[in-house]
């Protein structure tokens, strides 16, 4: 069962801009309390606050316990053994200051970044009338957040292709994500979200967990050119993607090379089940075949099967997956991935 439950999503995350993009899947009004966490224009910074970040991570020291004589011990076991306890000096624990749940264990370099400052309060600086807060959440028992700063309405590209333009700021305290600012665009026809600009360097800016990081708003923004100069990028993307004919020989090639078949027979059929899952996606699904034969329907087949029609494992609900692939890379990753087949294989 995962941590995020309904329960979970319906508290722990807020969700904005509902009056252009609709309740979140998970939406359950009987379970979100005496408060709503959907609100139908921008969050206020003051509710991302108050509601889920109204407490900081503290470092606690760390004790192990050891067998000990009579003379050396602080107590006596379930076996009626002494024992003893020793300061780890070189480890800590990181914890919430509102009920000291266990967030992540470090070694003693570790500084943890605290949400309100490194997330909200950096987004904080850039927010105007144009740009608010579209989402905000915590994962993992609150050992994972993400603030998320947009555009209310959508844009729509030359060719029609409809998006929303993002500033993504995320960061943990157990160690599995770096403090990390990226630009990133969901496709409305869908609401998968890609990150903006492939093939281009100087998209994200990470920030490690250590006493020599500081607190550098200036220089993040300078390297994700805010989210106001995403439309036109993105646009130009699309429309590289779109210049990309790809025949169906092509197509089935890229499938084989992405999803091999293993050598059990088990392998095989799932890789052929995966296989027929994203060619009726790129060819049959309206939130891809609308580009067919083109570099972006490739894109966007993959990209969708991967977000809505992926397998989960059973410890992992599919929104907290789906978020921790796009604040981790994974989503990116993905991508490139495909493109780069499709390159080799087109010779473009």
């Amino acid at each position: 069962m995962s941590k995020e439950t309904a329960s979970w999503l319906n508290t722990m995350t807020l969700i904005g801009n509902t009056q252009y993009r609709g309740t979140a899947w998970h939406y359950r009004a009987d379970q979100q309390g005496d408060e709503p966490n959907h609100y139908p224009g921008p969050i206020p910074v003051s509710d991302v606050e108050r509601r889920l970040f109204g407490w900081q991570a503290v470092e606690l020291p760390v004790y192990v316990r050891v067998p000990a004589t009579i003379d050396t011990m602080d107590g006596i076991d379930e076996g009626a053994c002494p024992y003893r306890y020793l300061l780890r000096e070189q480890r800590k624990n990181i914890a919430a200051s509102d009920d000291y749940s266990d967030l992540g264990m470090f070694k003693e370099g570790y500084r943890p970044h605290q949400y309100r400052e490194w997330l909200l309060h950096t987004v904080a600086t850039i927010l105007d009338s144009d740009l608010g807060i579209s989402s905000a959440g915590l994962l993992r028992n609150r050992a994972v957040a993400w603030v998320e700063v947009s555009v209310p309405e959508s844009i729509t590209t030359p060719e029609g292709v409809e998006f929303r333009p993002n500033l993504l700021a995320t960061t943990s305290f157990d160690g599995s994500i770096a403090t990390t600012f990226k630009r990133t665009c969901t496709m409305v026809v869908c609401d998968n979200t890609r990150e903006l600009a492939l093939s281009e360097k100087g998209q994200t800016y990470k920030a490690r967990h250590s006493k020599y990081s500081g607190f550098k708003v200036a220089e993040a923004r300078e390297a994700l050119a805010l989210v106001h100069t995403m439309a036109g990028d993105f646009a130009d993307e699309v429309g590289r993607l779109l210049d990309w004919t790809v025949s169906d020989s092509q197509w089935d090639l890229l499938l084989k090379k992405i999803i091999p078949t293993g050598d059990s027979k088990g392998a095989t059929t799932r890789a052929l089940k995966r296989r027929s899952e994203i060619n009726r996606m790129y060819r049959y699904d309206s939130r891809a075949n609308q580009w067919y034969g083109t570099a972006f329907g490739v894109v966007q087949a993959f990209n969708t099967w991967n977000h809505h029609d992926r397998p989960t494992a059973k410890s992992t609900d599919r929104t907290e997956r789906n978020m921790l692939d796009a604040v981790t890379g994974a989503t990116a990753a993905e991508d490139t991935k495909i493109l780069a087949a499709l390159s080799k294989i087109i010779g473009r």
